[in-house]
Order: C-alpha cells, then sequence, then structure tokens
C-alpha cells in the first residue's frame, strides 16, 4: 500500500498542531516519525488512519484520495501507548480477534508464533485483568501484527516495557516488518530506537516535518541545528565558533580550530559534537577543551561526563564507569573530522565521514 500525504496540516481553532507538510513513506517499510512529546507524531498519524481529518491538504492511498473517508472504512492496524484490549476474552482470543473476523480457521500457530516474538505465549489463556500493564501492551501489540493490515501505525508501542525487554524487541519487530508486507509507521522519541529500526526517519519538532530520509542518512547529515537535536541522545553539543581563511576556531578558545574548506564560508558559525565524540583521552583527537566536572552520571555501561568549558557546558559519552568529583579539572579532546559546521541560519555546511552509527 502506498501511502501520501500531500500538503497535509491541521488546526484545532487558532492553534496549529501540524504545520502543511508532504511525506510519502515507503511502502512496505518502516518509517520512524521522530520527535519530542507535542512534535505532532500523534496529530499525523491519526490524519494517516482517517480518526481525524486535516484541515489542509489530502491523504492518498494508492492514489485514491481518502481524506474524508472514516478509520472505520480504512484497513489500518493501531497501536497506542495506552493499551486497548478485549477484557472479556482471553489473550489468544484477543490476538486471534482479526484472524477470525476474516473468517481464517486453522489461526492458532499464527497467534502462537506472535505471542512467542513477544514473549507472552505463556500467557494464552489468562485475561487481560491478570497481566501487568507491560504484558497488556504485548497483546495489543501481538493483535495489531495478527491484523497484518496494509497500514500499521505504532504510537510509542514499547513506552510501558522495561529497558532490556524494549531492546530484545526492538530488534524482533525489526526483524518482523522487514519480513512483512505493512507500511509501518512507528513513533518514537528516542533516536536510539530509530537508529535500530532503520528503514526511514521523519524528524518532527513543533508540528513541522524538517527532514525524512533513510534513518542513517538523517542521523549523519542532519540538515539543521533543529535536526541534530532531534537525533541526538545525549543532546550534541554546539558552540559560538567563526570561519576564517583555511580555518574554523570556536569563539571562546581561539587555538582551537578545525579545517576550513571550501564548503564553509567566512563568518559567525556553529561547531557541532556528539557527546561519543568527546573523549577523556587524547587518543585520535588533534582538538583539546579544558574543562571541569559538573556531574558524572552512569547510564548502562557508558557515562555521561558534563564539564562546564570555556565554550559552554558540554557533555561527554564514554564507555565503562568512570569515577569524577565535582569540579574535578579535566580535559575533553575531540577530532576536527568528527565536527559538524553549522551556519548562521543553522543550516548544515559539512558533516563528519560517514562510519557506523
Amino acid at each position: 500500500m502506498q501511502l501520501k500525504l500531500a500538503r497535509v496540516g491541521k488546526k484545532i481553532g487558532a492553534e496549529t498542531w501540524l504545520h502543511p507538510l508532504d511525506l510519502e513513506p515507503r511502502e512496505s517499510a518502516i518509517t520512524v516519525l521522530l520527535g519530542v512529546t507535542r512534535a505532532g507524531k500523534t496529530s499525523l498519524m491519526r490524519l494517516m488512519a482517517g480518526l481525524d481529518a486535516p484541515t489542509t491538504g489530502r491523504v492518498l492511498v494508492d492514489g485514491v484520495d481518502v481524506t474524508g473517508v472514516p478509520v472505520r472504512r480504512r484497513n489500518v492496524a493501531m497501536v497506542y501507548q495506552q493499551f486497548i484490549n478485549y477484557p472479556s476474552m482471553s489473550v489468544a482470543a484477543n490476538i486471534a480477534s482479526p484472524l477470525r473476523l476474516r473468517s481464517e480457521t486453522d489461526f492458532m500457530p499464527r497467534v502462537r508464533e506472535i505471542a512467542r516474538t513477544l514473549h507472552i505465549e505463556e500467557f494464552l489463556d489468562r485475561l487481560p485483568s491478570e497481566l501487568s500493564g507491560g504484558q497488556q501492551q504485548r497483546v495489543a501489540l501481538a493483535r495489531a501484527l495478527a491484523k497484518d493490515a496494509p497500514l500499521m501505525l505504532l504510537d510509542e508501542p514499547l513506552v510501558n516495557l522495561d529497558y532490556k525487554l524494549r531492546e530484545e524487541l526492538r530488534e524482533e519487530l525489526g526483524a518482523l516488518f522487514d519480513r512483512g508486507r505493512s507500511t509501518v509507521i512507528y513513533a518514537t522519541t528516542e533516536p536510539g530506537e530509530a537508529l535500530l529500526l532503520g528503514g526511514h526517519t521523519a524528524v518532527l519538532d513543533q508540528g513541522e516535518l524538517l527532514q525524512y530520509g533513510p534513518t542513517l542518512e538523517v542521523f549523519r547529515r542532519p540538515a539543521s541545528i533543529r535536526v541534530a537535536r532531534a537525533f541526538s541522545d545525549p543532546p550534541m553539543n554546539f558552540m559560538a565558533a567563526h570561519a576564517g581563511p583555511g580555518a574554523v576556531s570556536l569563539r571562546a578558545l581561539s587555538d582551537v580550530s578545525l579545517p576550513a574548506g571550501q564548503d564553509v564560508p567566512a563568518g559567525d558559525v556553529t561547531v557541532g559534537l556528539r557527546a561519543v565524540d568527546l573523549s577523556l583521552t587524547d587518543q585520535g583527537g588533534d582538538c583539546r577543551i579544558p574543562g571541569r566536572v559538573q556531574l558524572a552520571e552512569i547510564s548502562g555501561s557508558a557515562t555521561y561526563v558534563h564539564a562546564e568549558t570555556p565554550v559552554g557546558n558540554l557533555v561527554a559519552q564514554v564507555s565503562g564507569v568512570q569515577h569524577h568529583g565535582l569540579g574535578d579539572a579535566i580535559d575533553l579532546h575531540f577530532s576536527s573530522h568528527r565536527a559538524y559546521v553549522f551556519g548562521p541560519d543553522e543550516s548544515l555546511l559539512r558533516a563528519p565521514l560517514a562510519r557506523e552509527a
């Protein structure tokens, strides 16, 4: 199924929820809608589903205008953060319900396969009320997968699950989507989730579509500072700089510079660095920024070191458990080849050479 949004926008009263946008998700593939809460992801999905009508523009399916067609007349599967299950049916019956509606008979092997993928096979005989919130969310997701609809809309479906299970299901869902025929729209606030799911990503912010393309391409070449902010976790570090003949120098540390090149015109610019590209050792780095530790927080197998520096507050993501005291003097190192450069209008001028995300 080919879905196309043509200058679709949404207003409620005087408030703009979605600015007019064009989007054509890849057919039978996954498109991730990435953005913070209230970026417009859910509003956009409701227009795709037919739950709401756009204020402007058209929604087309296989070239047919379905803008005014309600959701009950569309073949759509949806899963939201707030799970919805049939309370009087067993888990197995919940998952099988769309298959029964299609008058399928030998559906239990399919039900068990999906339940096994989502780690709920042992709960097939239970009622939803006997499950935890995370388990009930997986039942709702299993029912949507069983429906195998041409369009599947998933609005942060894993948000209620624990970290370890989310990591496992992201990989398994990605494989399921690759094998299926559905056009999948998957909304998330987490850049890491978008990278794991792959496919294409549409970055949204304040109701605007900022960039759409292959996920790795958007991650590696964010079109603007706004996209870079949305697609970085922890947030990308930004530093005021000036581009002169042959070099881009940090304003507060003029001795820290990187090659300018023909793609960076002279004038004020912004240098961006992902936290993972800042190191506490000088191995592989030709630039150094002195600082003092504000906070060192451990997250999984990494430590986020927050430092006060002459160019502003920076965050470095370093591997392993690192112990630093408040106010400790440190040096942050980075390679000039890993730096982004953005122009006065915040558009991307130069990105680092591609490497694995």
